[in-house]
């Protein structure tokens, strides 16, 4: 502890970001691996030779903010709940609270972008209100939930072929349905549906990763998965997506 009261956070944060990516939860994740994070005392008693109070700040990316406006206090308590199990084996420090808020930057030109807003600009229909499995990470003004899916965006973007990242497709009536699914790519009447696997954290198996993209299998389209290793760089990215372009042409060619 500094002369500030404060403490280096980061063990704390890490040790909290294990145990929720063991439990697969996607929400308190994407908090703490985000998160710009500040632990300090906020109390202190004197009482059987001293305790301090800490309290953990974590602050994270508005877009961030506003997928999980709704849940904010479940994920407080959650992660409270969780570190003050871990926070320190003294009897003289206690962790008392975490609040979550969004990041404070000033932005000179916020007006005209408010008023941009306002007359229809940059409104999409993204993924952003599947609190279970958020979208914390931009690129281009789009969401997106991994780097590995960014680099794979900023690969069959150099490439010229027609694709969409992180679409919402709904299937109404009885059997309401909603997914999102990573990439959607078009090309010379061809649709493929493309997963990114590998995660950490959204954990499924085969069969429950077939069940989540049936609306559209039942549609006659195609699903690719690939493995998150296949894109961590950009060149890696590159040569995956050449390689779902050469997929899309045999397709077209059975069809």
């Amino acid at each position: 502890m500094d002369d500030k009261g404060k403490v280096n956070p980061e063990p704390l944060l890490s040790t909290l970001a294990r145990l929720f990516a063991l439990e697969g939860a996607a929400r308190e994740l994407a908090i703490l691996a985000d998160a710009e994070a500040e632990l300090e005392v906020t109390d202190y008693d004197n009482w059987d030779g001293g305790i301090y109070t800490f309290g953990l700040s974590l602050r994270i990316p508005e877009e961030l903010y506003s997928q999980l406006y709704e849940d904010l206090k479940t994920c407080q308590d959650r992660i409270l709940e969780k570190a003050q199990r871990v926070f320190s084996t003294s009897s003289s420090e206690t962790l008392g609270s975490v609040s979550i808020s969004p990041i404070l930057k000033a932005d000179p030109k916020w007006r005209d972008k408010a008023r941009a807003i306002l007359s229809g600009a940059g409104i999409t229909n993204q993924g952003r209100v599947r609190s279970t499995n958020v979208a914390s990470r931009t690129c281009d003004g789009l969401l997106f939930r991994s780097q590995q899916e960014i680099n794979l965006y900023k690969a069959l973007k150099t490439l010229g072929v027609s694709f969409a990242p992180l679409p919402v497709f709904i299937r109404g009536g009885s059997t309401y349905k909603r997914i999102e699914p990573d990439f959607i790519i078009l090309r010379d009447g061809v649709v493929m549906i493309v997963e990114v696997d590998g995660d950490t954290v959204h954990r499924e198996t085969p069969a429950e990763a077939h069940d989540r993209t049936t609306m559209l299998i039942h549609q006659g389209e195609h699903v690719e998965r690939v493995k998150a290793s296949e894109c961590e760089t950009i060149e890696l990215a590159t040569s995956c997506a050449r390689k779902l372009l050469q997929i899309l042409n045999k397709l077209k060619g059975v069809r």
